[in-house]
């Protein structure tokens, strides 16, 4: 499976101090099923990529017992997508492999963590169970904009229809730390399996990792309860420190109003009623779009 992550930001190979990663050296990363390998297909000042490339051990994942759930054939162990497809084992490299910019650590230029980049990214493949509409209603409330192509179950025998497997494409202008986020959460969810046991440890993870945008997500329970496995204690804790949040936010956001409110009212109380006239008409010429005004009163010409 592959993530690439592009910029055309000035100059491009900024990405390397973000990433903590230099362009011209390849690293590897030791994963619990395989090993995951980090490097730049291409490193200009105009445009630059980092690549995250997993490889799977089939047979490591049979013997470390990390396959999948098996609700399919008794060779499931054995015959399963799991190598080929981004799941949680991909959120697990972008943890370990990218750790440092997931966190918005940048040593050397450490103003670019808040920096909205033009960013791409590129995963193939991803497996959505709940296909395309799944794809669009997690992301493109995030505001990317979302390019996929889907595959066929099997192109020799087309009349088998079309597979949950995509190339997904996402174009942003966003915080790097924040494009990590929403892939780490978002990959398992999609996929709607982990390939290790699920206990209250992740719901801190989801919470550290999402509570920045999950609260105004319009699947937030959705997310919630397939990146908990359906776990239903898991799921309602979770979802009740979800909404305690956008409640204080709410109560905030009223509150912040309510002095607004009372801070017009304030003014309004101050002005005579001949600056509220005056106000009035002037808001009215505004609204008009007028190039040009002629004042006919006898007064000494304010509204000009």
């Amino acid at each position: 499976m592959l993530l690439t992550i592009t910029t055309t930001h000035q100059p491009a190979t900024d990405l390397g101090y973000l990433f903590y990663k230099h362009p011209a050296k390849v690293q590897s990363v030791e994963l619990s099923a395989g090993v995951a390998h980090i490097f730049y297909p291409e490193a200009t000042q105009e445009r630059c990529t980092i690549a995250l490339l997993i490889d799977i051990d089939p047979i490591g994942l049979v013997r470390s017992n990390k396959f999948p759930a098996g609700e399919g054939f008794v060779l499931e162990h054995y015959v399963n997508d799991r190598p080929y497809t981004a799941s949680s084992f991909m959120s697990n490299a972008i943890s370990k492999a990218f750790g440092t910019a997931m966190n918005g650590t940048c040593r050397d230029k450490p103003e670019l963590v808040n920096e909205k980049l033009p960013l791409e990214a590129v995963i193939s493949v991803v497996s959505a169970r709940g296909g395309e509409s799944l794809i669009r209603r997690l992301f493109a409330p995030l505001g990317y904009e979302i390019e996929l192509e889907n595959y066929l179950l099997d192109d020799k025998i087309p009349t088998w229809g079309q597979s949950r497997y995509f190339t997904l494409k996402l174009k942003h202008q966003i915080r790097l730390q924040d494009l990590l986020s929403h892939l780490y959460i978002l990959i398992p969810v999609l996929d709607n399996d982990k390939h290790y046991f699920v206990d209250k440890h992740e719901v801190e993870k989801l919470l550290e990792k999402g509570r920045e945008w999950l609260t105004q997500h319009p699947e937030k329970e959705l997310i919630t309860r397939r990146y908990l496995k359906h776990i239903g204690h898991l799921t309602k804790q979770a979802f009740e420190i979800l909404m305690k949040d956008e409640l204080a936010e709410i109560e905030q956001d009223t509150e912040e109003d309510l002095q607004t409110e009372e801070q017009i009212a304030i003014k309004v109380r101050k002005q005579s009623l001949h600056e509220q006239r005056l106000q009035k008409a002037l808001e009215k010429l505004v609204q008009s779009g007028a190039k040009r005004v002629l004042d006919l009163g006898c007064g000494e010409g304010k509204l000009l």
